[in-house]
């Protein structure tokens, strides 16, 4: 029933078509009834092919179909709305079906002009039908029909409008989330590189000095000058390294370069000492070494431990304990970060302007690492993060 209704919906002239073979199959059933007290049998028909003949159309041009139904219902006054005693035909529901249709899908100028025609007609038919009780009945009836019709277009009318305001916020909730995690994506890449940057300026900073001290000694301490020239070689191939990872990364013109010593993955120690005097328990495990780590692995790691910590401080609630875990191996590092508090993934994610969970993925995903985020099985909230370390 479900797959009929959708498909009904999809397809809405079919349930039309039904509507107006009900109604010709009623008006059927009278024909001969006026036929024989002198209606033409040509006149009736082309009445109904008039009024029920535009129904299965009326969604697509309301204001055409609607004045086909109307011209059939005038055919039908002057072709033999005279007669009297002539029973109610079904195909006159067509015209109530009409203003409801010009209601709910135009404006209320074209509807009333139509009203007014259909309440013309109507009084017209009760002059023909002067002396006939059942006419001010009729002519009652008609009102009532067409009040219905109408309150029906105003309501049905409004919901669709709504939907339709509905629909247009969330596709502009959508695009403004969309462009603003791009603006975010935009700022923490800018933030990355401009932290490799001083990571890079760091490294060749070292190699300079050590290149004028190995100038300096190559003849009197030569022991000297060759371990400056290994300590070249090996700083050299570090800031290649960053280089290397530092393209793609993009970066703003305007972005002002910041001189200053970044932390790396021993600082982690100091984050889970300052985290514990903030007043949540945290345990640190460290398999492996991971005081040589690269240095834009070192400084990624330390700000997604940074970012996690600081989530749970804000939101994961009082009573809360916190593990941070870095594994390390000869291909990769493993980081961890879990917590058993109750906060929520959209209080996570509101953390710095809402950016918090972007700039972490994107600390990972620079590196060409992976990252994931989201709540334990047995409550809490989880961060995992992989770095590659192999060459």
């Amino acid at each position: 029933m479900r797959r009929f209704s959708l498909w009904m919906k999809a397809h809405p002239a079919f349930g039309d078509s039904l509507i107006a073979g009900v109604l010709l199959l009623f008006d059927m059933g009278i024909a001969a009834t006026l036929v024989d007290q002198g209606v033409s049998f040509s006149a009736y028909l082309a009445v109904t092919l008039l009024m029920l003949g535009p129904l299965p159309f009326r969604r697509y041009h309301p204001l055409g179909t609607s004045y086909l139904i109307l011209a059939g219902g005038f055919l039908q006054l002057f072709s033999h709305g005279g007669v009297n005693g002539v029973p109610v035909r079904m195909s006159d529901f067509a015209l109530a079906i009409a203003l409801y249709t010009l209601v709910a899908n135009t404006n209320r100028k074209t509807a009333l002009i139509y009203l007014g025609w259909l309440l013309a007609g109507t009084l017209l038919w009760a002059v023909f039908q002067v002396g006939e009780i059942q006419a001010v009945f009729f002519v009652f009836l008609v009102f009532v029909i067409f009040g219905f019709s109408w309150a029906m277009g105003e309501f049905i009318g409004a919901r669709r409008a709504y939907q339709r305001e509905m629909e247009q916020r969330l596709v502009l909730l959508e695009t403004e989330r969309d462009q603003q995690a791009r603006i975010a994506v935009g700022e923490e890449r800018s933030r990355i590189a401009r932290e490799l940057h001083d990571v890079v300026a760091h490294a060749v900073s070292v190699m300079i000095v050590h290149a004028d001290g190995a100038a300096y000694t190559i003849r009197s301490q030569p022991e000297v000058a060759e371990n400056a020239v290994r300590t070249i070689a090996e700083t050299g191939r570090l800031a290649l390294t960053e280089m290397r990872r530092l393209l793609g990364v993009l970066r703003s013109e305007d972005a002002e370069t910041q001189w200053a010593p970044q932390p790396d993955a021993r600082g982690v120690v100091e984050l889970a000492e300052n985290t514990r005097a903030a007043g949540v328990p945290v345990r640190l495990e460290i398999t492996g070494d991971v005081d040589d780590l690269p240095v834009g692995v070192g400084l990624s790691v330390y700000r997604i431990v940074q970012e996690a910590l600081t989530n749970i401080i804000k939101h994961a609630g009082s009573g809360t304990t916190a593990m941070v875990r870095m594994a390390r191996s000869a291909e990769e590092l493993r980081l961890e970060v879990t917590d058993n508090g109750f906060g929520t993934p959209h209080d996570v994610v509101k953390v710095s302007g809402g950016n918090g969970l972007i700039g972490m993925r994107e600390r990972a995903a620079v590196l060409g690492g992976e990252f994931e985020a989201g709540p334990n099985p047995g409550g809490g909230w989880r961060v995992r993060a992989t770095f590659p370390l192999a060459a």
